[in-house]
């Protein structure tokens, strides 16, 4: 039989061997609650710290500034949400109703927290509309920078397109502003969700200039349902959830102490070996570039192809429905994407190719296919061998909806 193709890193990963057996004995072992007082409790509670310091060596922060989460849609809910309570709970009765800044093609859970905030009255909300090539462009945010500005929320790399955003320049951008502003003016916060950009990117935080940056550990070889965020020290920030006074009172709830301690093991691989896999990964994504551009008529990359992960891929093909070529590939052993596994349920185009200027047609068009560190050379040969057929195929059926448009590039 033959083997499964997996090019959906950006959706999720495999947990790494690594992680596994280190996960291991927290499951039945050394089960003990982190907050207990007793040898389980404290057994389960270095394993914690452990992690945590692993944590803050990678962002080289310190480690009371790591909260673990669930996941970055939970520290980007706490981000967004943490930072008008504290807002709202200053002294003054006089506040001006808060400033968010944010993009278009940030993934949903920072869109939704916004526009839920947005739509209670609790904020005004300026959406910046990224460039054609998938780029945030400092200019812009610069313009839309008011006096009641107090929250700044831009992506380190897009989930969709892989686009990297210009976070170190954002970062020294916003600290200019607030050493004007002075230390009596509520602050801006800046934060970036990073969950896209652990694997392949420099991370540390006084570098990008971040009061704020969320993560999740299945997206680096680690568990599901956990993740962290990193809140620097001094950042106005309140907690969102009720309950006990775990990680600092900033997030209540018992440890996962399973996957922490998976979170912690799959960034420290990350810190050793990024560098090596990086490049591996790089060039079979560029192999897979090359060979779909030159191979395949009637095609395009959605994203700047120098500012970009480096294994993330995204096309557009004319004249077929990307939900179409996703399941004959899927016929075929070959996993894929039509955009965020999040909205993967949805038949709406994709809000992130729209933000670059797409068309509906076009974005509806779109195959995303991520690499990761176990992907190789011949698996991406053989999906473009598959592709072509299929597009043949679903080209004949559908007719050429998008010719015209395609003629004129």
């Amino acid at each position: 039989m033959t083997k499964p193709i997996y090019l959906d890193y950006a959706a999720t990963t495999p947990v790494d061997k690594e992680v596994l057996q280190a996960m291991l004995p927290y499951f039945c072992e050394n089960f003990g609650n982190a907050m207990s007082i007793h040898s389980f409790g404290q057994e389960a509670m270095q394993a914690v710290d452990q992690a945590r310091q692993n944590m803050a060596d990678f962002f080289s922060c310190t480690p009371s500034e790591v909260i673990f989460t669930s996941g970055a849609t939970e520290s980007n809910n706490l981000a967004v949400k943490g930072v008008l309570k504290a807002y709202y709970a200053q002294a003054s009765k006089n506040l001006l109703k808060p400033h968010i800044i944010t993009s278009l093609f940030e993934h949903h859970c920072v869109l939704d927290s916004v526009r839920a905030v947005e739509k209670e009255g609790l904020a005004e909300v300026t959406y910046l509309r990224p460039d054609k090539n998938g780029l945030v462009r400092v200019t812009d945010l610069e313009k839309a920078i008011q006096s009641n500005t107090i929250f700044i929320s831009i992506m380190y790399v897009n989930n969709e397109i892989g686009t990297v955003q210009p976070i170190g320049k954002i970062g020294k951008l916003v600290k200019k502003i607030n050493t004007t502003r002075g230390a009596q003016v509520f602050p801006i916060v800046f934060h970036t969700d990073a969950t896209q950009a652990i694997n392949y990117f420099d991370c540390h935080v006084e570098t990008l200039g971040v009061h704020l940056l969320s993560m999740s550990a299945h997206k680096i070889y680690g568990p599901k349902g956990v993740g962290a965020l990193y809140i620097k020290k001094g950042t106005p920030i309140r907690k969102v959830q009720d309950g006990g006074d775990q990680e600092y009172k900033m997030r209540a709830g018992t440890h996962n102490v399973t996957g922490i301690v998976g979170l912690g093991k799959a960034i420290e691989l990350v810190q050793k070996n990024q560098a090596k896999e990086n490049k591996k990964i790089q060039l079979l994504r560029d192999h897979l570039i090359e060979k779909v551009l030159t191979e395949i008529p009637q095609v395009r990359l959605n994203g700047s192809k120098t500012h970009r992960s480096p294994n993330n891929t995204n096309f557009s093909f004319a004249s077929v429905e990307g939900e179409g070529l996703l399941l004959s590939l899927d016929m075929e052993q070959i996993s894929c994407s039509t955009g965020s596994a999040c909205s993967s349920g949805a038949l709406s185009a994709s809000h992130v190719l729209l933000s670059i200027g797409l068309r509906p047609e076009e974005a509806h068009g779109s195959l995303r296919m991520t690499i990761g560190k176990f992907t190789t050379k011949a698996e991406i040969n053989t999906t473009v061998k598959k592709l072509k057929i299929i597009l043949t195929r679903l080209r004949k059926i559908s007719g050429s909806v998008l010719d015209e448009y395609y003629a004129k590039k």
